[in-house]
């Protein structure tokens, strides 16, 4: 009995870890920015299709697709890449198929808010890329620190109120963090320097590159 019950905090914490995985937070962003509740809402239903397909086969798909080549190659270890050292070659992949994505879209006849998001994701990943030369930083907390920050910025630089997500995302930063502290996959430095690198990091790189353009 006792073993069941410690078993389902980290049955909980990996559900958790693989629904929110770093891959797929971009991809959530997108999906609440493309939202009937956004601005952004009124784009056509094909132009919305194209995005989300471009966004998950560069970002999730073709991610994925290299572990196993990865893994046989000895290149990392496990699927879960929990050594510092085994994440540097995956993530520097994941940056530049964050930039073939930014570059793709860049082209796209769509507002500058969507092209600084995908512009924003990709200096992030490569900030975080260089971070984890010297430090392991916790990717499933940048990615809940950038969904907060999306939504914040949603909410206020473009004056439209998102008061369920705001109610909802911050209690799921939460889960989110406490799930990779469950597992031992990381220390709280290593969760809230995530969190607070992805909620800074996005709102920064997002307002200057919309000034640029």
């Amino acid at each position: 009995m006792t073993l069941i019950q410690n078993t389902k905090p980290d049955l909980y914490a990996k559900i958790i870890s693989v629904l929110f995985h770093p891959l797929m937070m971009p991809v959530y962003g997108l999906a609440i920015m493309l939202s009937p509740y956004t601005p952004l809402g009124y784009l056509p239903a094909n132009v919305k299709r194209l995005l989300f397909l471009v966004m998950f086969v560069n970002n999730v798909i073709l991610p994925v697709s290299m572990l196993p080549f990865l893994l046989q190659m000895n290149f990392i270890s496990s699927w879960t890449l929990r050594e510092r050292e085994e994440r540097a070659i995956p993530m520097v992949i994941t940056t530049i198929l964050y930039a073939t994505t930014a570059y793709i879209v860049y082209k796209f006849p769509v507002p500058h808010f969507l092209k600084s998001y995908l512009f924003a994701t990709f200096l992030l990943s490569l900030i975080l890329t260089i971070i984890n030369f010297r430090w392991k930083i916790s990717l499933h907390s940048v990615g809940s620190g950038a969904l907060l920050s999306i939504i914040l910025l949603l909410s206020f630089n473009m004056y439209f109120p998102l008061f369920i997500f705001l109610v909802i995302a911050p209690p799921l930063a939460g889960m989110i963090m406490s799930s990779r502290l469950q597992l031992r996959y990381h220390n709280p430095p290593q969760i809230w320097g995530g969190f607070f690198t992805g909620l800074s990091g996005i709102a920064i790189f997002m307002i200057l590159l919309q000034h640029l353009y």
